[in-house]
């Protein structure tokens, strides 16, 4: 009897670890109205990157690198030198075997990937004459894809299948009597199989795995190869963990959807076990896929893949070895901007305009932990990284309870209305009868969408406000003053604004403009999970312009002079125009100040459109710059303009160091750069929480960029142009079914003719001792994980270079 309860007791413990594993292989997707950079490998950066390459080609033949041929192209072209490979090649990451010869010859060789580990359903459309009868894995794909779609939406569909009970229960119950399927692939006992199902979750996953004969050992893998093929919808359902993780809860959606794909395996299993059935070919090509698969492949494409990343690191050798420009000690003008790489470029040409600017960069979200509700409305949203949780609220506030109250009321008429009309959309045949029923000035509107010079948005940013309201309205921190004075002095520490302030300083956030592009979350500030940076700015700067703050400061020996004034900006990444916003509610000499500012702001704008216009098909002239302003501002206004800007695109480098180490060093947009002085913090108290927030914010959007370059398929979100929103605002189809895409359109890579982003895992570059960051490394396990397992590089500024911490020591090598 204890024998048997302790081998009950190992077989449940390996079932709940099986199935841990396959619903923890799965990363978060964040909902379009929130869209930020992912890393898709999350769930693996504990584990060496060439390992996690070969354990998910052979089980996802999901690759992490690119086809050899476009490293020959590299290799021919002199983009990768000899030094490149050789370096590469010395790495222990790679087996001895390897020389120059063979590297080479692998561009000879067959470099055909390998495809993911069979299913039952893979084997069973090996039969079929697929010409002319559908494919059980696609067909199963798109049913679990379209209910998942269903039960989901809490956006626009009006009828949700069963959302109470359960993802698992309500496609249990759904399935029983839904004969589509049944009918479609002639499966006609579907449902009655579907009856005889296990009503709990796990306790099915156990019942499948003892019909189809899986030997526990084969659990691990086999539940991941199951739970790869519905990814999509898998890394919604992580992203609902996610939250709830966050507000130390549990949700255990992931699960269910895994027994739903798993479900489905036993619904198209004869249950024929003899020589020659659908199950014993199965069972021969799962073993026959593990033992084909030939390792040197992949590891041709990695050693590529690592000379490519020496070769960049050897060109950011050279840029960070040119000459910088100087400021001066007391600029007249600081300004604050995202570490975003797109700021890169604009604040290189600002300070260009003169010396008397300096800029500094800092996460978008300027240090503020808030959720931000607009007035008149219900939504809720956060500001912040997606690490994170808010812990303080901001609302629009006019200043005055009574106004405030009348603007929420005329807002909510509006929106009532807005919505009314958009629920007439949502109704059958809608299509076809909406321009009829609304007559000939509806079918203007759609003419005015259709013409990009006459189509701005009006108010788009603030919908149901007349224009006259959204100038009333800041958003302000619902906050006593002392959690005012502990934010502001965390958020001026953290850019490094003790010592000097300037008359003016401006928090410069950043957003994106685009028209029907499902994704324009994704260009706007990842640090503020997908939303413009504006909210943050003008909180902040509405905060350390307060008398009682500064007051607060003063106690804690955080000096604000009376000459300085913090105002809040928006940079637009896509026309590169820089705003300023609150500026009436300043003194009259302060708005002169400004005025003439802005003028300095236009001529760094029109500099960077100059740079950036031959990047996006635009011809750049110098004399006539507004005309590339214009068609800049029309582009980002077009509906059909699917390339608006190339976002974080080419993404490469994050530089933690003062600006001085790069003030007028041209990074041509690749480069994060964070402000760090090493000096002012010699405990690395503020170097640990950089390298913990920031630094892992810029790994989960270069590697989000780097997946959706080297495996398109799985972790891009394929033609923009064929793209359906999910539930709202869930995702993207693409076309109208299959699993929910995840990470970026082809448009944002590719420019038709070549790869604009080249996939290169982040180097980062500190400016700080080497004890310092090896002790942040020691104490702190993810940053251990990202840099010891390679899914990012870490060097540190050196007179004759840049050291590069590797195999748990500093390496010096000539990058030259």
């Amino acid at each position: 009897m204890t024998a048997q309860l302790r081998d009950e007791h190992d077989f449940t413990a390996l079932l709940h670890s099986a199935i841990s594993s396959a619903c923890n292989s799965i990363a978060p997707n964040w909902p379009l109205d929130r869209m930020i950079a992912v890393n898709p490998y999350w769930s693996w950066v504990d584990k060496p990157f060439n390992q996690v390459a070969h354990h998910l080609a052979k089980l996802a033949g999901s690759p992490l690198a690119m086809p050899l041929a476009y490293y020959r192209q590299l290799w021919e072209s002199g983009a990768i030198s000899a030094q490149d490979l050789t370096h590469a090649l010395a790495s222990p990451c790679f087996a001895q075997e390897w020389n120059r010869e063979r590297a080479l010859a692998a561009f000879h060789g067959n470099d055909e990937f390998s495809s993911p580990a069979p299913l039952l359903c893979d084997t069973l459309d090996g039969q079929r004459n697929l010409l002319k009868e559908p494919a059980w894995c696609d067909t199963v794909t798109h049913q679990i894809a379209q209910f998942c779609a269903a039960y989901f939406d809490q956006d626009q569909a009006d009828w949700h299948p069963h959302s109470d009970i359960g993802l698992y229960q309500s496609w249990r119950e759904t399935l029983r009597h839904d004969h589509s399927v049944a009918l479609l692939m002639k499966a006609p006992h579907i449902p009655a199989l579907a009856n005889q199902m296990a009503q709990d979750a796990q306790q099915q996953i156990r019942q499948a795995l003892t019909q189809l004969n899986i030997a526990p050992e084969q659990w691990h893998d086999y539940l991941q190869a199951v739970m790869y093929r519905v990814s999509g919808w898998g890394a919604w359902c992580a992203y609902l963990k996610w939250q709830a993780n966050l507000s130390q809860q549990e949700d255990n959606t992931l699960v269910d959807l895994l027994a739903i794909r798993l479900s489905w395996e036993c619904l198209v299993d004869d249950k024929a076990r003899h020589s020659g059935s659908v199950w014993q070919r199965w069972q021969q090509q799962w073993q026959q896929h593990f033992q084909q698969y030939d390792p040197h492949k992949s590891e041709a494409r990695l050693i590529w893949q690592r000379a490519h990343e020496l070769s960049y690191q050897r060109q950011l050798c050279q840029q960070l070895a040119l000459p910088v420009t100087k400021v001066s000690s007391q600029p007249s003008v600081q300004a604050a901007f995202c570490i975003d790489v797109r700021s890169e470029v604009i604040r290189r040409h600002l300070e260009a305009q003169s010396d008397q600017i300096a800029t500094l960069s800092f996460a978008g979200f300027f240090g503020l932990l808030i959720s931000y509700a607009p007035l008149g409305t219900q939504i809720k949203r956060p500001q912040l990284p997606g690490l994170l949780a808010p812990s303080v609220a901001v609302c629009d506030s006019s200043g005055c309870a009574e106004q405030d109250a009348k603007i929420a009321k005329q807002r909510e008429q509006a929106l009532e209305r807005e919505t009314g009309w958009s629920m007439f959309h949502r109704m059958p045949a809608s299509t076809f009868t909406l321009v009829e029923a609304l007559g000939l000035g509806y079918v203007g509107k759609l003419v005015k969408r259709a013409l990009p010079l006459t189509a701005k948005r009006k108010n788009a940013a603030m919908p149901g406000l007349s224009l006259a309201n959204t100038k009333q309205l800041r958003p302000t921190l619902l906050a006593d003053t002392e959690q005012q004075v502990t934010l502001a002095e965390s958020a001026l520490k953290g850019m490094g604004l003790t010592e000097y302030l300037a008359p003016i300083v401006l928090l410069v956030g950043h957003g994106s403009e685009t028209a029907n592009n499902p994704q324009r979350a994704g260009l706007d500030c990842g640090a503020c999970c997908g939303q413009t940076g504006e909210v943050n700015a003008r909180a902040l700067a509405q905060i350390l312009n307060q008398q009682a703050v500064r007051e607060g400061l003063s106690q804690r020996g955080v000096l604000i002079p009376d000459s300085t004034h913090f105002v809040a900006a928006l940079h637009n990444t896509t026309t590169e125009a820089l705003r300023l916003f609150d500026i009436d509610s300043l003194y009259e000499p302060t708005r002169k100040q400004l005025s003439d500012l802005q003028a300095t702001l236009d001529a760094a704008s029109n500099s960077a459109r100059a740079e950036r216009a031959p990047q996006i098909g635009l011809e750049a002239d110098s004399n006539q710059p507004s005309k590339v302003a214009k068609e800049m501002e029309r582009r980002s206004v077009d509906w059909a303009q699917t390339r608006p800007e190339w976002g974080l695109a080419n993404n490469a480098a994050f530089i933690i160091a003062p600006r001085e180490r790069t003030r007028g060093i041209p990074l041509h947009g690749r480069t994060f750069l964070h402000e760090y002085c090493s000096e002012a913090d010699p405990d690395a108290t503020l170097l640990a929480q950089i390298m913990t927030a920031p630094m892992v914010v810029t790994n989960w959007i270069n590697m989000q960029y780097y997946a959706s370059t080297v495996d398109p398929r799985r972790y891009g979100s394929g033609n923009k142009t064929l793209h359906n929103v999910v539930g709202g605002r869930l995702g993207v189809f693409e076309g109208n079914g299959g699993d929910l895409r995840i990470g970026l359109s082809i448009q944002s890579l590719h420019d038709g003719s070549r790869w604009r982003h080249e996939p290169l895992r982040l180097t980062v570059v500190i400016d700080a001792p080497e004890k310092a960051i090896e002790s942040v490394i020691k104490q702190h396990a993810i940053v251990r994980q990202l840099v010891e397992n390679q899914w990012l590089y870490l060097a540190c500024f050196e007179q004759e270079g840049l050291p590069f911490f590797d195999q748990g020591r500093w390496q010096r090598r000539s990058l030259n």
